[in-house]
C-alpha cells in the first residue's frame, strides 16, 4: 500500500524513550538539544510580529510564483545590508521552509537514482529529504586539524555519472565550521569540472561568534548555485515559515534554473499571502533578536570553556558560528549509551555524536541557546560524570 519511499523505522530511538520515562518520574530534564529559539527565553517584540500578520492586502489573492515583489524585494535588502551583495529580487524564490526549498532543488537537479554529495558530519534531515525526492546521498568527510575543513581529496572518488551537486552547511550544524574563501574556491573548480551545482545551506550564517560577517554563496557566480536561508534562524522565528531560494551562476545556467524553478513553484503555490506581506517586518526582528542570541551562545560557550579548564579528560572543538557546540570525550561506551547515562543519572539530555554521523563514538553535541542557569548547571553535571 505505501511507498519504498517512506519505509522509515517510525519506532522511537532509546533515548526519545529515556526522555519519556524520566519526565514521567517526575523528574526536571535539563536540556542541551535546544533548537527553538522561541523557547530560549529570548525577548520578542510581539505586538509588532503580530500587527505584521493583519495586512488588509492579505485579503485579495494574487499568486506569484517566486512570491510576492515586497517579500523578495526584502530578502534582497536583507543581503545588500547585511552581506553587502546586491542581489536582484529576480533570482529570489520564496519557500514555506528550507526544507521546501531543498525538494524543489532536489527535483530541479535530479531524476530518480541521480547522486548528491552531502557532508559528514550533519544533520539527518537530508537522508528524509533525500528518500522522499528518491535521491541518492553520498557523504563526503569533513575533517578536524585544529578545525573543521572539507576533505577536498575524498571527493573526486565520491563522484559517479549519477551525481548532480554538492551540498555545504555553512557554517555547519552541528560543527559551526564555515566554508572558507580559499575552500570555496576549491569547491568551483570541482564543481566546474565535473559539471556540478552548488547547494548551500546559510540558515545560521549571521551566528558567527567573533560577530564578523561571512561571505554568503548568493554571490557565488562561478557555478550555478542555490543558496538556501529563511527567517526560522536570522530572526529567530520557526513558526512564520519564511524562507527563500537565491540562485546564482553563470548566465544561461541561471536563467535555465531559474524558468524550471518557477513552473515548480507555480505548481505548490504553497506561500500565503498573509506571511509574505509580513516578512519585512519579520527579518527587521533580526535587529534585535540576532545581539540576544550571540550573547546567550558567547556567553555559554565562556561558561563551557571555564568548566572544562578544571578538567582534563574532555575538549572542546574548535567552533566558528552557530548554535552548537560539540565535546570529544573519552571513549569508554557508545556515545548513545553515555548519553542514555547522563540522561537516567543526571536528568540531562543532550545528542550523542552519531545522531550527526561522526566517524566514531566519543563525541557529544550541546546546544549552546539553552538558558544561562539551566547549561552552567547541565554542563557542571555532564563534566562531574565524565571527571568522576
Amino acid at each position: 500500500m505505501f511507498s519504498n519511499r517512506t519505509n522509515w523505522k517510525l519506532t522511537q530511538n532509546r533515548l526519545t524513550e529515556a526522555l519519556e520515562q524520566v519526565r514521567s518520574s517526575g523528574a526536571h530534564v535539563l536540556d542541551l538539544t535546544i533548537s527553538n529559539p522561541t523557547r530560549a527565553g529570548l525577548h520578542y517584540d510581539e505586538p509588532q510580529i503580530l500587527r505584521s500578520l493583519s495586512s488588509p492586502q492579505a485579503m485579495a489573492y494574487d499568486p506569484q510564483p517566486k512570491g510576492l515583489p515586497s517579500a523578495r524585494a526584502a530578502v534582497a535588502d536583507y543581503y545588500r545590508t547585511d552581506h553587502g551583495i546586491d542581489l536582484d529580487p529576480d533570482r529570489l524564490l520564496l519557500t514555506t521552509s528550507t526544507s521546501e526549498g531543498y525538494s524543489f532543488v532536489f527535483r530541479l537537479l535530479c531524476n530518480p537514482g541521480d547522486e548528491l554529495l552531502v557532508p559528514k558530519p550533519s544533520y539527518p534531515l537530508f537522508e528524509f529529504l533525500a528518500d522522499l525526492q528518491d535521491v541518492k546521498l553520498v557523504p563526503y568527510p569533513l575533517i578536524y586539524d585544529h578545525g573543521w575543513q572539507m576533505d577536498f581529496p575524498s571527493l573526486p572518488s565520491a563522484v559517479t555519472k549519477r551525481t548532480r551537486g554538492v551540498v555545504v552547511v555553512h557554517p555547519n550544524n552541528p560543527t559551526g565550521s564555515y566554508v572558507h574563501p580559499e575552500e570555496q574556491k576549491s569547491l568551483n573548480r570541482f564543481c566546474r569540472e565535473h559539471g556540478l551545482a552548488v547547494i548551500a545551506d546559510e540558515v545560521f550564517l549571521d551566528y558567527a561568534h567573533d560577530r564578523e560577517k561571512r561571505q554568503s554563496f548568493a554571490a557565488n557566480q562561478a557555478v550555478l548555485t542555490f543558496t538556501l536561508s529563511g527567517v526560522s534562524k536570522i530572526s529567530a522565528l520557526p513558526q512564520m515559515k519564511v524562507a527563500w531560494i537565491a540562485v546564482a551562476g553563470p548566465p544561461a545556467d541561471l536563467e535555465a534554473a531559474q524558468a524550471r524553478l518557477e513552473v515548480v513553484a507555480d505548481t505548490y503555490l504553497s506561500m500565503n499571502a498573509p506571511i509574505q506581506w509580513a516578512t519585512p517586518a519579520l527579518l527587521d526582528q533580526r535587529k534585535t533578536i540576532q545581539p540576544q542570541l550571540l550573547d546567550r551562545v558567547r556567553g555559554n560557550l565562556a561558561e563551557l570553556d571555564h568548566q572544562l579548564s578544571t578538567q582534563k579528560t574532555c575538549q572542546r572543538l574548535n567552533i566558528e558560528g552557530g548554535w552548537y557546540a560539540v565535546v570529544r570525550v573519552t571513549v569508554t561506551q557508545t556515545d548513545e549509551e553515555l548519553a542514555l547515562d547522563l540522561l537516567r543519572r543526571k536528568s540531562v539530555l543532550l545528542h550523542p555524536g552519531h545522531f550527526y554521523d561522526f566517524p566514531s563514538d566519543g563525541y557529544l553535541v550541546l546546544s549552546l541557546i539553552t538558558q544561562k542557569a539551566e547549561f552552567e548547571e547541565a554542563s557542571r553535571r555532564v563534566l562531574e560524570t565524565l571527571n568522576p
